[in-house]
């Protein structure tokens, strides 16, 4: 039976495709336990140096930071977009990546440029194929991401605002939700948000907002914003970490799922081929019997 062998064959490849499949489930589940740990550790301490800064913002102190000051008039906006290093996560990096595209695109017609910093492999090759000014990147970042690594390619799009080259900064990401929902967030990192400055003005009128500066303003703002980018930037590949895996295991999960039913068709129609063929050799044993006994 040709057709029993080959459909056996099928059988036996999706089986290991089964068992891949499910291994790398496992392994995803394993890691986004580790990765929403990172990531929800990680979000105090975002939440509340974002605070702070806003709250600077309103103060009004003797000095003013180039990262709380407008942007030049270069007319050009600056993108980091994190995205993963690997595939097989479903949707994930398409989602995010079709949000910058179609904000690039607004800017274009509004008349403004676009540079960007890759950060994940995915970002890195996508922008480049559709023509993207990429100015740094990094990838290869692993399960864990390390702020050092993260901070250089970074500082080259910080130093173009801080010299007026570019009028705004927006940090582009998958914010994680839960297991089944991330969703895809540009938001923008300088000069501090408008709805940011908004909300603390509203907390300012309630509650006023005064800091003592201690050696000096400069010294202690400077730092205090070199920190703010630093937690925005981890937090946000963390965030996209913690998106990857949950994404990946869900997708894992659907294919290993896809395959099993794969399998169990494919086993009724081996079966039903193979009782075809004995039915069909029944036949011809006992029409060979009937001619030889007339």
């Amino acid at each position: 039976m040709a057709v029993g062998k080959e459909i056996r064959g099928k059988i036996k490849s999706f089986e290991n495709t089964k068992k891949i499949t499910k291994a790398m489930e496992m392994v995803s589940a394993s890691k986004m336990r580790k990765a929403q740990d990172r990531m929800r550790h990680a979000r105090p301490y975002a939440d509340k140096i974002r605070n702070i800064t806003a709250n600077l913002s309103q103060a009004n102190p003797e000095y003013k930071s180039a990262y709380m000051r407008a942007g030049g008039n270069a007319k050009v906006s600056g993108f980091i977009v994190v995205t993963t290093d690997k595939g097989l996560c479903g949707g994930l990096n398409t989602n995010v990546l079709r949000a910058v595209t179609n904000k690039i695109r607004d800017l274009q017609v509004a008349g403004s440029q676009s540079q960007a910093v890759a950060i994940g492999n995915k970002g890195f090759t996508f922008l480049n194929r559709i023509g993207a000014k990429v100015v740094s990147h990094v990838t290869q970042l692993g399960d864990a991401p390390v702020l050092e690594k993260l901070i250089g390619p970074v500082k080259v799009m910080l130093d173009a605002f801080v010299e007026g080259k570019v009028d705004a900064v927006y940090l582009c990401y998958t914010k994680f939700i839960n297991t089944m929902k991330q969703e895809p967030v540009i938001e923008q990192l300088l000069p501090l948000s408008a709805e940011r400055l908004q909300q603390t003005a509203a907390e300012k009128a309630q509650y006023g907002w005064d800091y003592l500066y201690e050696p000096d303003a400069p010294t202690v703002i400077n730092d205090l914003l070199t920190r703010y980018i630093e937690a925005l930037v981890y937090q946000a590949v963390a965030e996209n970490m913690a998106s990857e895996q949950s994404a990946r295991m869900v997708a894992m999960k659907a294919a290993t799922d896809n395959a099993g039913n794969l399998i169990a068709e494919l086993k009724l129609v081996y079966n039903k081929t193979r009782q075809a063929a004995i039915t069909k050799e029944l036949s011809e044993i006992v029409g060979g019997a009937a001619a030889i006994s007339g």
